[in-house]
């Protein structure tokens, strides 16, 4: 993510977040680890599913395994009794992880999970649909993110909010001056999703986000034909996931230049503005330079929606072919811009005002290449995007990031593989090979104090770690889809857990769900509001050592556990639209799986 400035961090009382004991301690320091401590997957386990829990104990190491017990929480019945399966070291805070595996147990109801001295876990939810109530909500994230909204309480019950930034009203900052638009013109593009914190509008990173809820969509479009969030255009004859990418795809729309194909870089104010509600900030909006990075985001998202759209045509008319075009323009200019990079240091040595939000600067370009061109490949056919594309089968794949999305690429052509032959299916073979390959090393190294994928390589827990533990998820699930190896699902859900409460904090990181969930993030709406829940079903970011907030409160370096429930911790308590589209997109695919006849 970008660094933000804070213009009056709000004090809140430090709730650090162990996996609880049934009760919460407030330091600023590790929990005692001389006192055992149950981490769990707070929102709950699928009945069928795996079910496992950690228990950070302070025992020597030379303690026989741990007996643990299942106890039905109403009657206190023990259900199931078993021992800890190993003893696992964490190398990030130095202490001792008891493995609790309760897979055999496959009866529905709430428990607690306790050991021989009394302590007990919170209460452990076993249902076969676990995540019926937080796969809706993850999605329903982005219409409490919509810019130029008003969020009516039937909808926004609690969390109803004045529109803010109505965007009608955009200048042309110098940067993205041209002959048909000189500086100080004056565009309309409404709409869209504020991007994290703030109150601006990032063309790169919508790219990943909308790309990652397309994918979910193109997945399983008769599951997501039935769910719905509760938002206005629900019942309109378009899915909810779709709904809500068409507010954020119309923006997009309005970002390109019609006089030339070419997208600027962001809409945003000069500066990050405070914390007050979005109808509070009346800042001079900008749009702000066109750039390859942007242009190439574009082109990807619009001939992936494209295809997308064609099915909704008479519910959209036109939209489809809009689209399509979009993308092929946009395609046109970056063939004849190929380099140009947004740097914003360099932007405000020559231009004024200066701007100071995200910047979402992309050096290297070859992924975007590789990724749009599979999108206007498989959705025209044309030989000549082929061509581009080619390069893919020497850019082995990654745990996907907005800077980084080669995967997408991938992702997209696994989605169509079956209907390829010839020259494309020894094309796609390779690129499959580099797939699992890639899957197969997140496996080899996992986090094993926490039986977890993510956490595996200290370079996880970075700025929005939890995007990676969301992302490492996708590569599962795709290399499950790919194998049906059940070691792919299994570790999707492992991140899952860890998301939802089995981590070295004992949070779950998703807003309004779970036992000890963040009730502080660095959010303005939910800073602001004046209602004490933040909004819900956002994710935070999550553990991040490097601390570049600088805020007060932080327990611990240890990476693992590097984490603060403060307005204040933008390196660690952010929100952001591309952090919750991975979610999103793993929620619902192990709910879907799990609710499979």
């Amino acid at each position: 993510m970008k660094k933000h400035f804070i213009l009056h961090p709000l004090w809140c009382c430090l709730i650090w977040g162990i996996c609880l004991l049934g009760k919460m301690s407030h330091a600023a320091s590790l929990p005692d680890s001389s006192q055992p401590r149950i981490c769990i997957n707070q929102v709950g386990y699928a009945v069928n599913g795996p079910k496992i829990a950690v228990v950070i104990n302070g025992a020597p190491a030379s303690t026989p395994s741990l007996q643990v017990y299942l106890i039905e929480v109403h009657r206190q019945d023990t259900v199931w009794k078993g021992v800890s399966l190993k003893s696992m070291f964490d190398g990030y805070t130095g202490n001792r992880c008891e493995i609790i595996d309760f897979t055999a147990y496959r009866k529905k109801g709430i428990y607690r999970l306790c050991l021989p001295n009394g302590t007990c876990s919170v209460p452990i939810i076993l249902s076969e649909d676990p995540y019926a109530s937080l796969a809706p909500s993850v999605l329903k994230a982005y219409y409490f993110l919509r810019c130029s909204e008003t969020l009516q309480p039937a909808y926004a019950g609690k969390w109803a909010r004045a529109a803010g930034h109505p965007d009608t009203l955009v200048y042309i900052h110098p940067s993205a001056a041209s002959a048909h638009r000189p500086t100080g013109s004056i565009i309309s593009a409404p709409g869209g999703w504020y991007d994290a914190g703030d109150y601006n509008k990032y063309v790169v990173n919508s790219g990943i986000t909308m790309a990652t809820l397309l994918d979910a969509y193109e997945d399983a479009p008769a599951y997501w034909d039935s769910l719905q969030t509760h938002i206005p255009e629900t019942g309109n004859g378009i899915p909810d996931i779709l709904n809500e990418v068409l507010w954020n795809l119309r923006w997009m729309l309005a970002m390109q230049d019609p006089y030339d194909g070419g997208v600027y870089h962001k809409l945003s104010s000069a500066s990050f503005d405070g914390f007050e509600m979005p109808a509070a900030d009346h800042s001079p909006r900008f749009v702000v330079q066109k750039s390859t990075a942007a242009a190439l985001d574009f082109a990807a998202v619009m001939a992936q929606a494209a295809r997308v759209f064609r099915a909704f045509a008479h519910r959209l008319p036109g939209l489809s072919d809009s689209c399509l075009l979009a993308a092929q323009r946009a395609w046109q200019w970056a063939l004849q811009h190929p380099h140009i990079v947004y740097d914003q240091q360099k932007l405000n040595q020559a231009f004024h005002p200066p701007i100071t939000t995200g910047a979402y600067g992309d050096n290297h370009l070859q992924d975007e290449w590789c990724w749009a061109a599979t999108e206007l490949w498989l959705s025209t056919g044309e030989a000549g995007y082929w061509q581009k594309m080619q390069a893919l089968a020497f850019l082995p794949p990654s745990v996907p990031t907005w800077s980084d999305v080669r995967t997408l690429a991938y992702f997209s052509l696994f989605r169509f593989r079956s209907q390829r032959a010839g020259e494309d299916a020894v094309f796609l073979s390779r690129l499959q090979k580099q797939f699992l390959q890639l899957a197969d090393s997140l496996l080899q190294h996992p986090f094993r104090a926490f039986a977890t994928v993510m956490g595996g390589r200290q370079s996880d827990f970075v700025w929005g770690s939890n995007a990676v533990a969301a992302n490492q998820g996708l590569v599962m699930i795709y290399a499950w889809r790919l194998t049906h190896n059940p070691k792919y699902l299994q570790a999707a859900q492992s991140n899952l857990d860890y998301l939802l409460g089995r981590n070295a904090t004992g949070y779950c990181f998703i807003t309004g769900f779970g036992t000890l969930s963040p009730m502080h993030p660095h959010h303005r709406p939910s800073a602001s509001d004046g209602i004490e829940a933040p909004v819900p079903g956002l994710l935070v970011g999550g553990p991040n050592p490097a601390m570049q907030d600088h805020c007060a409160g932080y327990p611990t370096h240890a990476a693992d556990a590097a984490y603060v429930d403060e307005t204040c911790a933008y390196a660690c308590n952010e929100i952001a639209i591309n952090w919750n589209a991975p979610l999103v997109y793993l929620v619902n695919a192990l709910r879907a799986e799990y609710l499979r006849p």
